[in-house]
């Protein structure tokens, strides 16, 4: 069970043996770096000075040129530690999964969940994007999905273009134990504002005309607003149990701005948080640490699957 995870009897387990075994290979990578960043002072530095001596060229140019050098160096310098710390994350969470009977991928492409959350304004409209961290399979016999997303959208225009994160954290899936006679969409308060600053009475999401849902609990109403197609559920799935541990989950994850939608027999979450589940480290003395956080991000999760299931109601 996800609520049952223990980092103390993983890191006995086989994954403290694999642990053990990748100590020379951290250190090696540390090596490494330290090697190339010598190697990149020694060979960089000098012919960077030289430059900014000789080149005939604008001061400005000269800098922006020599700052690009300076990135490249770095990324090249880090890419040992890099690769290293990416490795010992992918073992440690495959780990955890394989404890859990779930299945890890660092690396993957989105499918139906995000595709659903854009649908349904969980996640902003953006122009790039990088997708990380997929776990997946069956929590109590229901299935569950969560992964990681970041997405950025250009703007400004020119010298001025640039990218800005509008959304960087979890996208989450839960199975429900029964299928839903309508579609709910529990979001913060500041959404779908109207033309004068009031709340929308009707919204129209990916096809679906939704009512704005007046919430049984008002404490809750200055932070959450609900719309849903068939009023008489939403006041079913929303009660007060189920907004305490969004705000918990938030807690965990030390996110903010978490929301979701109750549709066709699933549960979607949207989070904002920082990185999530980076458990790998080039240092030992961090793993039991790290893990811990992965293993409490999942437990928390586990109890919103929990506070969600219909039998326990």
């Amino acid at each position: 069970m996800i609520e049952n995870l223990n980092p103390q009897a993983l890191m006995v387990g086989p994954l403290g043996d694999w642990l053990d075994e990748q100590r020379d290979m951290r250190a090696q990578a540390r090596a490494r770096t330290n090697r190339r960043a010598w190697n990149a002072a020694i060979v960089l530095l000098p012919l960077i000075a030289a430059g900014l001596i000789l080149v005939q060229i604008e001061l400005m140019a000269k800098v922006v040129v020599s700052v690009f050098i300076g990135v490249l160096a770095w990324i090249w310098i880090q890419q040992p530690v890099a690769k290293a710390r990416k490795a010992m994350k992918v073992g440690i969470n495959e780990a955890i999964a394989g404890s859990l009977g779930l299945t890890y991928s660092h690396d993957f492409d989105p499918g139906e969940h995000f595709e659903r959350a854009k649908g349904f304004g969980l996640v902003p409209s953006y122009d790039r994007s990088v997708f990380e961290d997929l776990w997946q399979g069956q929590f109590d016999g229901q299935p569950f999905l969560l992964h990681e997303a970041k997405l950025e959208e250009q703007r400004g225009s020119g010298k001025n273009r640039r990218y800005v994160t509008v959304f960087k954290g979890a996208i989450i899936a839960i199975g429900f134990s029964r299928d839903f006679h309508g579609t709910t969409l529990l979001q913060r308060a500041s959404k779908h504002r109207g033309f004068f600053g009031g709340r929308k009475d009707t919204i129209k999401l990916n096809g679906v005309t939704l009512d704005h849902v007046d919430l049984v609990h008002p404490e809750f109403g200055d932070a959450f607003a609900a719309w849903s197609s068939d009023q008489v559920e939403a006041r079913y799935l929303i009660h007060p149990a189920y907004v305490e541990r969004l705000i918990a989950i938030e807690n965990a994850f030390s996110g903010k701005n978490i929301r979701t939608l109750f549709h066709a027999g699933e549960v979607l979450v949207a989070i904002e948080s920082g990185n999530m589940f980076e458990s790998g480290s080039i240092d030992p003395d961090k793993d039991h640490e790290l893990i811990a956080k992965t293993c409490e991000q999942f437990s928390s999760l586990a109890g919103l699957a929990r506070s969600l299931d219909e039998a326990a109601r």
